[in-house]
């Protein structure tokens, strides 16, 4: 049986925790080629990084190229009745011959408002464990973002929206985001905004389909369209444009 009174106290504990953690990076010791790099500081810029394919399998190289990123939770289980219930992490089963095993899954989002946004899954026994996989996997999971101002009613040239419209599938969810004028603000619901300010979008407009009660499928349709606007798929020029350039160190 789960007691889901003391689920919600290691939720809140978790959240506490993540707060004050400050990940000492001086004491850090990479163990792959990209981790080395960074730490010997040959490389400095996460958009290098990702432009040039590398692969992030250690969160601190995102730590130490990204030190304002914030962190976001997804709600993905609703609070209700009296009795104090989970809100940010939801409960799976796994049936096997000695009876159901319960697991715990959570849902993070990472990123710096400023164009680099990251989101996934973690699942533990634990609820405290499940979310701090999940931060972990969003953190290697990060990508970086075209912005712009691609509605006809602003062309105001800063990038306070999305350059052109994207559209993200994942399950039955299907989301379109399209380019808002400056003041329209986020026109989306409370989870999916969490994602949005993180990754420095100001205004857009949202267009949903399916079963967006399902609140994984739901981001994850969001992220799949934010991946449309990843600088790798991007014109080449725009890399001149920017002074970032393909190669490796």
């Amino acid at each position: 049986m789960v007691d889901l009174k003391e689920a919600a106290k290691q939720e809140k504990r978790a959240l506490s925790q993540l707060e004050q953690k400050e990940e000492n990076l001086f004491d850090w010791t990479p163990k792959t080629r990209l981790g080395k790099l960074v730490k010997e500081g040959k490389i400095t810029d996460i958009d290098y990084v990702l432009i040039n394919g590398y692969r992030i399998l250690e969160p601190e190289v995102v730590d130490y190229l990204l030190p304002g990123l914030k962190v976001e939770f997804i709600k993905l289980a609703i609070s209700g009745g009296k009795f104090q219930r989970p809100k940010l992490v939801k409960i799976v089963k796994r049936r096997t011959a000695e009876g159901n095993v319960p697991s715990w899954i959570a849902m993070a989002v990472v990123g710096d408002e400023n164009g680099h946004v990251g989101v996934a899954t973690g699942k533990a026994p634990d609820v405290q464990k499940a979310m701090e996989k999940a931060v972990r996997n969003a953190k290697l999971n990060i990508i970086s973002i075209l912005r712009g101002c691609g509605s006809w009613e602003c062309a105001c040239g800063k990038p306070h929206s999305i350059p052109f419209r994207v559209v993200g599938k994942r399950g039955s969810v299907e989301v379109h985001l399209l380019p808002a004028p400056m003041g329209v603000n986020l026109v989306a619901p409370d989870e999916v905004k969490k994602v949005l300010k993180l990754a420095g979008i100001k205004d857009i407009w949202m267009q949903s389909y399916g079963q967006t009660r399902r609140r994984i499928n739901f981001i994850g349709a969001v992220f799949e369209a934010l991946k449309q606007l990843s600088l790798v798929r991007v014109h080449p020029g725009y890399l001149e444009v920017s002074g970032l350039k393909l190669g490796r160190v």
